[in-house]
């Protein structure tokens, strides 16, 4: 999006515009009746106002007032969830210089007087916008953060770009900034926290730097980087939202590795992607099914907001044939199917099975001890 375009959104032509949008069907079936019917409001006008509708309605799944906001594609992409969002900002005490601002999703939940830095001019002109929708007192600067002067004693907060092209970028040094850069500045200001992408490689990241986890609803959302001030002191951190619940790195000793129980403990991705089973297998007094797969044995079904159990109906070495008759036995027909350690596609080995009964039924492939095993479990 171009400044020019930025501003033609944002006059009253172009609010009336994006509200006559809003009031459209915006299914896909109807999208070309859509942008016909937008087509008056100009060639230029039209689509941008037919493109901010379409983007309001999916804001709406991460932000309680998305519809209301102003956004851009890859702005709307990278945005962090609401409820994440607010999660991070309740470490920082006081205003917060917030670099790769973009349209301001996370500026916003910041505390108040907080500063936001972007080099995109078009998007610094929504995020002031989205501050007055809903009225936040914020500061925004147009510069190149790379060049920025970065005072001692501030709290900084750095979104770099993960996309390029419409694409993912998964090399944190192709970001925009590169990783590499960011963490350079933690050592030249009070406290330093970068969002990045959850698979973020642990090994290469400086040892003074934690590493948290996020998931919300079940669904892994981002890592966060903190440094400084804002470390809590852990070296890795899953945290569970929205009901913020939060495991560190505590030590604990290795998790036995012994055959599948009675119960089996599948632990929240925040859990896996912290390399902390070890931790929630402690806290059931569980086990490992194979010391290289993130499954917890169980005698029984210890509560635990860090993973979700399953009661192991049956456990068999896994094998086309066998598996359908199995499944077959327990009157199987919807398939739900879990995998670690595997190379199975569900999508596959459901036309393989070929399953007709009425119940659906989980099954559970994995490796156990080395082995490819196969689990019919019930989820407790």
């Amino acid at each position: 999006m171009t400044p020019d375009s930025a501003r033609l959104l944002l006059s009253d032509l172009g609010r009336a515009a994006v509200e006559r949008a809003s009031r459209l069907d915006l299914s896909p079936a109807a999208r070309l009746q859509a942008a016909e019917a937008v087509r008056p409001l100009g060639a230029s006008l039209g689509p941008l106002a037919l493109e901010q509708a379409l983007l309001r309605q999916r804001a709406g799944t991460k932000h309680p007032r998305g519809g209301e906001l102003w956004w851009t594609g890859p702005a709307l992409e990278q945005a962090s969830s609401y409820d994440v969002a607010t999660w991070r900002a309740r470490r920082f005490a006081g205003p917060v210089l917030d670099l790769c601002c973009s349209v301001g999703g996370d500026l916003l939940a910041l505390p108040a007087g907080s500063t936001g830095v972007d080099l995109d001019e078009a998007r610094l002109l929504l995020a002031q916008a989205n501050a007055q929708v809903l009225g936040v007192p914020v500061s925004l600067v147009r510069a190149d953060v790379t060049a920025l002067p970065l005072p001692a004693s501030a709290d900084v907060f750095v979104d770099p770009a993960r996309r390029a092209g419409g694409r993912r970028v998964f090399d944190p040094r192709a970001y925009a900034p590169p990783l590499p850069l960011v963490l350079s500045w933690r050592e030249r200001v009070r406290a330093l926290a970068v969002k990045v992408a959850p698979g973020v490689d642990h090994e290469a990241l400086p040892p003074d730097v934690e590493v948290e986890l996020v998931s919300l609803r079940g669904e892994v959302k981002e890592a966060v980087l903190w440094s400084g001030a804002l470390r809590s002191g852990a070296r890795r951190t899953a945290t569970l939202l929205p009901g913020r619940d939060v495991l560190h790195d505590d030590p604990v000793p290795p998790p036995a590795v012994r055959p599948p129980g009675d119960w089996l403990l599948e632990p929240d991705g925040a859990v896996v992607r912290a390399h902390l089973v070890a931790q929630v297998a402690a806290r059931v007094d569980g086990w490992l099914l194979d010391e290289t797969i993130a499954y917890v044995g169980g005698a029984a079904p210890v509560p635990t907001p860090f993973g979700r159990w399953y009661e192991v109906l049956e456990v068999l070495p896994f094998g086309l044939k066998a598996l359908r008759e199995r499944l077959r036995a327990h009157d199987a027909g919807p398939l739900v199917v879990k995998k670690r350690g595997t190379a199975v596609e569900p999508e596959v080995l459901r036309r393989q099975l070929r399953l007709t009964g009425r119940r659906e039924v989980t099954v559970v492939l994995t490796r156990a001890a080395g082995r490819q095993i196969a689990m019919v479990v019930r989820p407790a």
